[in-house]
């Protein structure tokens, strides 16, 4: 998967397209997720042009790496989910379901949040 500057976490980034912003350093952007699946669900983007966590992990400098998942801590904490809990999820490729091709962190939180998967895939329990 290459990354395509025109989809809308690079528009958001470039200020094409507003966001309901939680968080901005020069490492990253946190959001509120326009569909949310919990009462408190935000996005967390780095700044800069990666499809996905191996991409990102593969090429994005030192300092970005550390300040973008500094910046997934500093949301979460600001959310005040720490003490109760939250769950982080990021999506690669078309089995995940990986809707934007820019890497991205779902934060969840605000409620239980019960199994991880789903069980009804095929070999499980």
């Amino acid at each position: 998967m290459s990354y395509d500057d025109k989809n809308v976490f690079a528009k958001i980034l470039r200020g094409e397209i507003p966001c309901n912003k939680v968080y901005e350093d020069d490492h990253a952007l946190a959001f509120h997720d326009i569909n949310p699946q919990a009462p408190v669900h935000v996005l967390v983007i780095p700044k800069g042009a990666y499809v996905s966590m191996a991409d990102f992990t593969a090429n994005a400098p030192e300092d970005l790496m550390v300040g973008f998942f500094r910046a997934v801590g500093l949301v979460a904490d600001q959310l005040d989910l720490v003490e109760p809990g939250y769950r982080i999820m990021a999506n690669h490729g078309p089995d995940s379901h990986q809707e934007v091709p820019h890497l991205h962190i779902h934060i969840f939180g605000g409620k239980r949040l019960g199994p991880m998967l789903m069980r009804n895939w095929d070999g499980g329990e």
